[in-house]
């Protein structure tokens, strides 16, 4: 495919604007927060800001790994700030929002990877808007049990980890997690609170083959992941991978279909799908059918 080949007409969206889109990005920068959809360049920013949504990205803006999908800058974090929770919540509380997901960059620098700092942004949260609900989607904390213990104590409304690609392109894709280290951590996660809903996202058009993408799926049920997110990979600039192909929208459909067969409790599946997009409405219609 060529790299200059214009995108389908389904991957267009509008340019982010809005006064609800100004408010939120003068918020963040008043606060000193980051939030992954400037990071990593999502192709949904204009639509959720305005929505009065977002994604917060904690321990900095700096990731200790170089994936060959991600526009989050890589390099040697220097920031290690213990009252970024207090400001994501103060954050939170002045967006009055009753959903929130948090994520954050890889962290391997620290002998935690970061999880206190994710439990305790979850507890400030709390302190602040009792009724919000919390999402965390978080990295691999290289297999440290302890420091999933440390976040999943901390009881997150949705514990969400993505395994991103397939198994044949975890090294291309993601060159230091592990396909089996991440379908881990979500059974650890399961194992340690059973009662907390996990969920996992996967990034097609990467090369991937439709078998592969299918094994995936049955994989991440086999560890009793609860909900899926499906998307299309958008290359962020040329030093990142080529898209191999575009999924057309009749083709999530049929993924969508086939995930909830598989007994994922729900699947949200399209060209612009990412973890977090419509997460309130995904999760909390499947926290409902949780409790049944």
């Amino acid at each position: 495919m060529s790299e200059r080949s214009p995108k389908p007409e389904w991957l267009k969206v509008k340019f982010p604007g809005g006064s609800n889109y100004v408010r939120l990005k003068r918020l963040a920068r008043g606060l000193r927060l980051h939030t992954v959809c400037e990071s990593a360049r999502c192709p949904n920013i204009g639509e959720c800001w305005e929505a009065g949504t977002a994604t917060f990205m904690i321990l900095g803006n700096t990731c200790t790994r170089r994936c060959g999908f991600c526009a989050v800058p890589s390099g040697k974090p220097t920031e290690y700030d213990q009252e970024e929770p207090e400001r994501v919540a103060a954050a939170v509380d002045a967006l009055d929002l009753h959903y929130v997901v948090i994520t954050s960059v890889a962290r391997d620098d620290l002998p935690d990877g970061g999880a206190s700092i994710f439990a305790e942004t979850i507890r400030a949260i709390r302190r602040r808007r009792p009724d919000c609900r919390v999402e965390v989607l978080i990295p691999d904390f290289r297999g440290s049990v302890r420091a999933l213990q440390i976040v999943m104590d901390a009881e997150p409304d949705v514990l969400n980890h993505n395994i991103e690609t397939v198994a044949r392109l975890q090294k291309l894709v993601r060159r230091t997690a592990r396909y089996e280290r991440s379908l881990q951590v979500l059974a650890n996660a399961k194992h340690l609170h059973p009662d907390i809903p996990t969920k996992s996202g996967i990034m097609v058009g990467l090369g991937e083959t439709w078998e592969e993408l299918i094994q995936t799926m049955r994989d991440l049920r086999f560890v009793d992941c609860d909900f899926l997110t499906i998307g299309q990979y958008l290359r962020p600039t040329m030093a990142h991978l080529p898209v191999v192909r575009y999924y057309h929208p009749s083709e999530f459909q049929e993924l969508k279909r086939l995930g909830e067969a598989m007994g994922f409790l729900n699947v949200e599946a399209g060209p612009l799908v990412r973890s977090s997009y419509h997460a309130e409405k995904q999760n909390l219609q499947g926290a409902s059918l949780h409790r049944l």
